[in-house]
């Protein structure tokens, strides 16, 4: 009789089940199990943030399946054929004897299990700052089920009027907009120079005004010096240049680290970037060992260097590679990220996938071509919402590299087309003509995507000549302004305005008064309106009439990240 093949996995949370009921699915006389050192397991953490704000109340919402049961050892036994154990911890891995040793965290007794593979899923544990103050009651995290229910109880007690997060990434903001809705009193603190670091500076100046229209505080480009203490609670922080803040709860959100001890004991390799090394079958260096989830490392798929992604779906996505691998062999592969990621901040969502332009900058890419697009999701008669997308191009073959998009809009849908054409090497030119879905409930008959596109069609080929606002803010600075035309109607005008020296002339009026323009035909002149559409035909009308320095502001006023005079 065929001997049944055993399968340990270690780690509950996401990587770690799906690795498991794949492993069972394809192999049914499998012996699977699961060690799982909290008492819950399969828990929706991306989820936390909406529970404590009270999105939705139900806790079980966080552990359970799309029909309601409850993901428990007894379901995974019954529904899964998969044994898991929770509330217990592997203190060590015996690669020679193919044994792990467990330990029951609430007896303390202590058991070997064999396994013939092995699968890691320790995840990663949140980066906490070593500053005065750090263990004082009332600062936590938000990284497990235990502070999704601490949070919610204050949420709930209202015991808080004043809070503090620390770090302005995606837990952070998401953290932000739940305790803002629970009517604390908000401040994120973020030592970089701006919020989410995967947006550049002016997309992510945007959410920033965004966050502060919803009466939460931010404060970026300092570093938080020490939690002050009354009693053994928390009181307030101190930044480094000085300032004091009241507050009563700190949440950390300064990223996390992979969780890799029990591995490096064992002598598995880490790699360059401090997670676990695997090849691209999500193996480590012991072929009988395989690790997947926040603990990895990954190849990044347009730069081919390593880097680390932890994030719910790809957890999901290794797991399901590595219990295939367990059970059949190396068949299967995961080819690495492009970092796609979404947030939703409060009124506004954020996503990015691919490379940034300060990341490609940073990465070596010196032929970099960008262009920023603020236009409508669908039309307004259909409620259209805004976007700003911006596009992140290779000069010189023209292959797409990175998207970013903010605003109210469908962002979701924009990051979701850009990591395909990302992941399928496509070009601008295979973009400006690309097939997408249209009706009028859901897009324009040119879509945002491709509109932006088609902006940098006209980028590459030299038909439009842009600054961006951060470009123009630079001149500005340097006081030596161009003339700056800005094309909307007069109404438009007095409603709103950037105050920055603009002359108003409506783009129907333009051609009848090109002698209103600057006379010495070199002056460079900017062109914009509210989104730059019709700064655009702007700058094609003055073209044709001689002016030779024409420019377009990229996005025109709702891209514009600084102050406005109206």
């Amino acid at each position: 009789m065929k001997e049944k093949r055993k399968i340990v996995v270690i780690g509950g949370s996401a990587a770690g089940p799906k690795a498991a009921a794949r492993a069972k699915r394809l192999d049914p006389d499998a012996e699977v199990t699961v060690i799982q050192k909290a008492p819950e397991m399969s828990m929706a953490s991306c989820g936390y943030p909406y529970f404590v704000g009270g999105v939705f109340d139900n806790r079980n919402a966080l552990l359970s399946t799309p029909y309601g049961e409850v993901r428990d050892p007894n379901f995974f036994l019954h529904t899964k054929g998969v044994t898991a154990r929770t509330e217990t911890e592997v203190v060590a891995i015996d690669r020679q004897s193919h044994n792990v040793c467990c330990r029951d965290l609430k007896t303390g007794a202590t058991d070997d299990l064999s396994y013939d593979k092995l699968i890691i899923a320790t995840g990663a544990r949140p980066r906490k700052p070593v500053i005065p103050g750090v263990d004082l009651e009332g600062v936590t995290t938000l990284q497990s089920m235990k502070d999704a229910d601490f949070l919610r109880k204050i949420r709930d007690d209202k015991t808080i009027t004043k809070a503090v997060v620390i770090g302005g990434g995606l837990i952070g903001i998401e953290t932000c907009e739940a305790l803002q809705l629970s009517g604390i009193d908000i401040t994120v603190i973020e030592m970089l120079p701006q919020i989410l670091m995967f947006l550049d500076w002016e997309l992510a100046k945007v959410l920033e005004n965004h966050v502060r229209s919803k009466a939460a505080n931010v404060i970026t480009d300092v570093r938080l010096s020490s939690f002050i203490g009354e009693a053994g609670k928390l009181a307030g922080i101190r930044l480094e240049n000085g300032t004091e803040l009241p507050c009563q709860l700190a949440i950390l959100a300064t990223g996390v680290i992979p969780d890799i001890e029990l591995a490096k004991n064992a002598g598995l390799t880490i790699g360059e970037t401090g997670g676990l090394a695997v090849n691209e079958f999500m193996q480590t260096s012991d072929p009988d060992i395989y690790a997947v989830g926040d603990c990895v490392e990954l190849i990044h798929r347009i730069t081919g260097k390593k880097t680390r992604a932890p994030f719910g779906d790809l957890a999901n996505l290794e797991g399901r590679v590595a219990g295939e691998n367990a059970v059949l062999g190396n068949q299967v592969t995961f080819p690495g990220t492009i970092h796609t990621g979404i947030c939703k901040v409060f009124d506004f969502s954020a996503g990015s996938t691919g490379l940034s332009e300060f990341r490609a900058r940073q990465e070596g890419y010196e032929n970099l071509v960008t262009v920023v697009n603020a236009s409508l999701d669908k039309p307004e008669f259909m409620g259209a919402k805004l976007l700003i997308s911006k596009m992140v191009v290779n000069g010189q073959t023209g292959k797409l590299l990175g998207v970013q998009c903010v605003g109210p809009g469908d962002v979701s849908k924009q990051i979701a087309t850009a990591a395909m054409a990302i992941l399928g090497k496509l070009t601008v030119s295979d973009l400006v003509t690309a097939d997408l879905p249209y009706a009028p409930p859901f897009s324009l008959p040119i879509d945002h995507f491709i509109a932006t596109a088609h902006l940098m069609e006209n980028k590459l080929k030299g038909r439009l000549v842009g600054i961006s606002a951060v470009q123009l803010k630079a001149q500005l600075n340097q006081g030596v302004p161009p003339f700056i035309l800005d094309v909307r109607t007069p109404a438009e005008f007095d409603q709103m305005r950037l105050g920055i020296g603009e002359t108003l002339i409506p783009v129907g009026e333009l051609r009848d008064r090109l002698g209103d323009l600057p006379d010495d035909k070199d002056r460079e002149v900017i062109c914009y309106c509210k989104i730059s559409l019709r700064g655009y035909e702007a700058a094609r009308v003055l073209k044709a009439a001689g002016w030779k320095n024409v420019k377009v502001l990229e996005g025109g006023i709702m891209a514009w990240p600084y102050r406005r005079e109206k």
